[in-house]
């Protein structure tokens, strides 16, 4: 229980329905009452939603409004079932990325309108809000995110001790260094946006049907789909799973084991507290990055909901192996104030106003983590006409973004932007079910840790994704993770710190990466490629295809490119090399990231183009070795009979060879700009092909190389890498 001078409880409800959301927080927006289920039925539709949260509502909002004509969201209880309506409703510019910081800003630029355009009140605050350091790393990282903000139109700043307090004067400032200052955040009553948004959707013509549970899907031969209720079948031209914490269970309709956990999460809130309720105008919202919680008003008392450590939060996993309980939908878990005490001390020392504060309620209501902690948005390889809006820790920032996204992209044929952080195909099959729970542990426990630039995380590492040469170069080695495979970033010598060191100064892996570097400038390394997504495509129309895939001409036979992959306005949506292996067969290289998703690109035009190819992806079939710097020749002729002169086997030239008798498809590439191999052979073959490397390569003083170094050196050559400079 709590200390003596505490935070006091006030009778609060421990389980079950707390009813409307009003009654955990009691929000404004009690004016607009729920809106009423449609009667009406239809039988088919261009685009079915299946879940009314506020993504799933935000999506059938703007899709109607851009003109779709026939939208249809089916809700299988009533509108907010789910996290959407216990969210504390939290609004923010910010993020620590770049791309995500566009949904953020959509969002909030729609939530500023929207009560005008619909009638509807949303209860929607924006007193800004402060990140605060306590320590000088944290102050080193928001100088790190001041570097990045001129990528954006919105405003952030760091603010001196003295205007902190001045804009916070509830604080204990004895440990405060410095805050990020971003105006025009805030927060907003979930229940009233995504009435507001449901408003806005019926107004320019979604059906929104509920309840209305989904109990089956049937895909068919033309790529619609048979949606089926209780209330009848319906015909989709596509389906959009933004089920929230059930979207495992509509994914498995579809033979997909898309990878959520459900989480516990807590937040506490005050009855009104004097020294809250003299204030003249309203507290902007304060995140204590050391104290992991958030804090803001609730009307004359305050909300905060702590992060817990990954040792001490609570994963729902009995959702995972036995499914969601049957008819939960606005239900609770038990509170368990042991479990975040620490956190609440750390908010009592930060604002001491709280330690006379009477608790009125204390919600526990589930949240649905993806490994990373980041959603997954968008079509979804391997099935036809399956997009996902799934998996939202901050479902409540990211949906009116995120609804125009998808939105566009519907309806345009190609994404807005680049978002691929948070493509569904960045998991594949091994994504096990304790893969997923170590990640999304990791991910509510680190919520409010430092990040650093190259940050690792090592939760449910290693997974089954790794190549022939792990065992071999791990001990030697640190490694980084890219698509589930361990690939080194840099290689250790004998005295130096072989630790994991992330810093936003020069750190330890410095002058490793310089001597790698060196190396391949002068002698000849050797690199793990193996995380590199491989196809193999061939059939009477492959040249066709790749003709209409590629803004590049096709290589010859025996020859390779680099291609990009264009979307119907021109932009770059992949960048991969083909190789032209024998006529009409290809061997088709793309980086680690976008394996699935450049896959579901080329099998979706070769689909809607009707080209008579097969398309397999190979990726983990193969190993990849890279030999690179002025003396590979010399190494690599010393194992084979074929000639690699200057003049036989040219600049991105592609033959099949074999190195001591070992099979490879070699291509004179190198992503370094030294002279270089890439030697493409079976998995179960790395490690003898690195040793028979290794050894013929003694005289000319060859050694390892990681991606670090491998990164410098490209920037040095000017390569141009996707998703950075493209």
């Amino acid at each position: 229980m709590f200390r003596s001078g505490a935070l006091r409880l006030r009778g609060f409800p421990l389980r079950g329905s707390l009813g409307r959301p009003r009654s955990v927080c009691g929000r404004e927006g009690e004016e607009n009452p729920p809106l009423r289920a449609e009667t009406r039925w239809k039988d088919g539709a261009e685009t079915v939603i299946i879940g009314g949260g506020c993504v799933g509502v935000s999506l059938a909002y703007h899709l109607a409004k851009a003109g779709m004509k026939d939208v249809v969201l089916l809700e299988k209880s009533e509108l907010t079932a789910g996290s959407t309506w216990h969210a504390a409703g939290l609004t923010t510019y910010f993020h620590p990325g770049i791309n995500l910081k566009k949904i953020h800003y959509d969002s909030i630029k729609l939530y500023e309108k929207l009560e005008e355009e619909t009638g509807q009140v949303v209860g929607f605050h924006q007193p800004g809000s402060i990140r605060i350091a306590t320590t000088p790393v944290r102050v080193d990282e928001f100088k790190y995110q001041m570097t990045r903000t001129g990528w954006h139109a919105t405003e952030q700043y760091i603010i001196e001790p003295e205007k902190i307090q001045e804009m916070f004067p509830l604080l204990n400032m004895n440990k405060i260094l410095a805050g990020l200052y971003n105006p025009g955040d805030g927060h907003i009553d979930p229940y009233s946006l995504t009435m507001a948004l449901a408003a806005g959707a019926r107004k320019y013509g979604a059906l929104l049907k509920y309840p209305a549970p989904v109990t089956s899907l049937k895909p068919k031969s033309d790529g619609t789909w048979d949606v089926e209720t209780p209330q009848g079948s319906m015909r989709a031209n596509r389906i959009v799973n933004a089920a929230g914490f059930w979207a495992r269970e509509v994914g498995k309709m579809v033979g997909l084991e898309h990878p959520l956990i459900p989480v516990q999460h807590q937040y506490v809130v005050t009855s009104t507290i004097p020294e809250v309720k003299a204030l003249k105008r309203e507290l902007p919202v304060l995140r204590d990055l050391e104290g992991s919680y958030y804090l803001r008003q609730e009307r004359d008392g305050l909300l905060f909901g702590p992060y817990e450590s990954q040792e001490k939060m609570k994963v729902q996993d009995s959702w995972v192996t036995s499914g969601v309980p049957p008819g939960f939908g606005k239900e609770l878990f038990e509170s368990d104030l042991d479990r975040i005490m620490e956190h609440v001390e750390a908010a009592m020392e930060m604002v001491p106003v709280l330690k006379k504060a009477d608790i009125i309620n204390i919600v526990n209501g589930p949240i649905t983590y993806s490994p990373d902690i980041l959603p997954m948005v968008g079509p979804h390889q391997g099935v036809r006409n399956y997009w996902v809006a799934i998996g939202f820790g901050y479902g409540i920032i990211h949906a009116g973004g995120v609804g125009k996204y998808l939105s566009d992209w519907i309806l345009h044929g190609e994404p807005p932007f680049d978002l691929i952080e948070l493509d569904p195909n960045r998991y594949g099959k091994w994504t096990t079910t304790q893969y997923t729970e170590a990640k999304a542990r990791e991910s509510y426990g680190f919520n409010n840790i430092v990040g650093y630039p190259k940050e690792e995380r090592f939760a449910g590492r290693p997974t089954q994704r790794v190549s022939g040469l792990y065992k071999t170069l791990e001990p030697k080695c640190s490694m980084g993770f890219h698509a589930g495979w361990e690939q080194p970033h840099w290689f250790y010598k004998p005295g130096q710190d072989t630790g994991y060191r992330p810093s936003f100064h020069r750190t330890n892996w410095f002058d490793p990466v310089g001597s790698e570097y060196k190396q391949v400038m002068q002698r000849v390394g050797v690199i793990d490629l193996s995380p590199f997504g491989k196809f193999n495509i061939k059939g009477q129309d492959s040249i066709r295809l790749l003709d209409h895939l590629f803004a590049n001409v096709i290589p010859k036979v025996g020859f390779t490119n680099i291609s990009h992959m264009l979307t119907p306005k021109g932009q770059v949506y992949a960048e991969l090399t083909v190789s032209h292996q024998s006529p009409g067969q290809f061997l088709l290289i793309t980086g680690s990231g976008s394996e699935l998703h450049d896959l579901r690109w080329i099998e979706e035009e070769a689909v809607k183009g009707g080209y008579d190819v097969e398309i397999k992806n190979i990726t983990d079939e193969l190993g990849v070795l890279g030999v690179a710097g002025p003396h590979a020749r010399k190494v690599l002729q010393k194992l084979t009979s074929e000639d690699l002169s200057d003049d036989i086997f040219k600049f991105l030239q592609t033959k099949s060879l074999k190195v001591s008798n070992i099979p490879v498809t070699a291509i004179r590439i190198s992503y370094t700009g030294e002279l270089g191999w890439e030697l493409y052979h079976r998995r179960e073959d790395s490690a003898a092909l690195y040793d028979i490397i290794m050894n013929a390569g003694q005289k000319e003083g060859i050694d390892n190389f990681g991606t670090y170094a491998m990164n410098a050196l490209r920037l040095e050559k000017a390569f141009r890498a996707w998703g950075s400079e493209v």
